[in-house]
């Protein structure tokens, strides 16, 4: 009988100490800040954490026991999310794929890696991570790779390409009135036209490349914008839109190139119009800027309530090049990215489709005595 006592004991014993290396294990899983969620070989859940139940917007409880069927039917989770988690399903079943490069509703970027085999005893663990953050600063690098590379090349092809416009330029202009004798001076015009649209997309190529070195004045934040919004008053009229400036009550000043900086609003204000023009007539158009000031940084925001753009434009938007619009250089924002960059700030921009978009300009404060 004691013996009997001595083995039931030794096992109770082995049971504690797997139970509570079990139970370690599991509280260190509960505390990540990575989603981790647990499938048997039978495809049955057996193990959520909390940073997953959020993710999926779903209680754990509701979750725990349930196939991999009876959660796809589960009413509380989105048709957005029962897309991705087939497409992961697929994607691991049948292509045997262990990482998946993912995005949700708002646009942030996670990464699902997949753990099976021999050492699984049959089970799918399935674990991800928010890397947003990590994209982002890929994303910058890459961007200023290519800027770097664009300014090795502007230089030395933009004067070549310059010298032979400016002299077919000359040509026909004193050609011009024999055209005109013949009755072809619309085509004159055109080209004429078609060579200026040609040295204005390599001023910007150069601008985009190497913008000159900023000029900088102490100005208030108040009235560099009430200039720009008096600018951009008429434009905004014959579009169909209303430019509102929300003032800052404390008085905020910033050194910079005045006609740098009013370059880059411009410019997002003319985006924000054509976002605007493209939903439509009936659209009640308005941008809104208002500053505010976020430490050692005053904010510029400017925010519409245009089209919007999908993550995909959005991962894109500063890159050189790169446009949307039929007549656009893709210049622009690169540009204006650059531009920021030189006066030691940075630029931002959130936007949601059919919602509008908001551009954040922060560049340092000077504190004035």
């Amino acid at each position: 009988m004691s013996e009997i006592q001595e083995t039931l004991l030794q096992s109770l014993e082995a049971f504690q100490s797997t139970q509570l290396v079990k139970n370690k294990y599991e509280n260190i899983l509960e505390h990540l800040d990575s989603g981790v969620i647990l499938f048997d070989s039978e495809g049955v859940l057996t193990f959520i954490n909390v940073q997953m139940a959020r993710l999926l917007e779903i209680s754990r409880k509701s979750l725990t026991g349930l196939t991999l069927l009876q959660i796809l039917r589960h009413p509380q989770l989105s048709r957005y999310k029962k897309k991705k988690i087939l497409r992961i399903y697929r994607e691991t079943i049948f292509h045997r794929k262990r990482y998946h490069e993912l995005s949700d509703e708002t646009g942030r970027q996670w990464l699902l890696t997949v753990t099976y085999g021999d050492q699984m005893d049959g089970d799918f663990l399935f674990s991800v991570k928010d890397v947003s953050d990590f994209k982002q600063i890929e994303q910058t690098a890459y961007r200023n790779d290519k800027l770097a590379m664009l300014g090795k090349i502007s230089a030395s092809i933009a004067h070549e390409i310059r010298n032979p416009l400016t002299a077919i330029r000359g040509f026909i202009q004193l050609l011009r009135p024999h055209l005109t004798k013949l009755g072809k001076d619309e085509y004159a015009r055109i080209i004429l036209t078609e060579i200026d649209r040609a040295n204005d997309i390599i001023y910007e190529f150069l601008n985009s490349s190497k913008p000159s070195a900023p000029q900088t004045t102490v100005i208030p934040v108040s009235s560099l914008l009430k200039e720009v919004v008096l600018l951009t008053e008429s434009e905004a009229l014959m579009n169909g839109c209303e430019v509102v400036l929300l003032d800052e009550s404390t008085p905020l000043h910033i050194s910079v190139d005045v006609k740098q900086i009013k370059q880059v609003i411009l410019n997002i204000i003319k985006n924000a119009m054509d976002a605007i023009a493209d939903q439509g007539h009936e659209h009640t158009g308005r941008i809104e800027i208002r500053t505010r000031k976020d430490q050692k940084n005053v904010n510029i925001c400017i925010s519409d309530n245009g089209k919007g753009m999908d993550h995909i434009t959005l991962s894109h938007l500063f890159d050189p090049f790169f446009t949307t619009k039929e007549s656009g250089t893709g210049l622009g924002l690169s540009v204006s990215y650059r531009i920021i960059k030189n006066h030691r700030g940075y630029i931002s921009v959130d936007s949601k489709v059919g919602k509008g978009t908001e551009f954040v300009i922060s560049l340092p404060i000077v504190e004035m005595s």
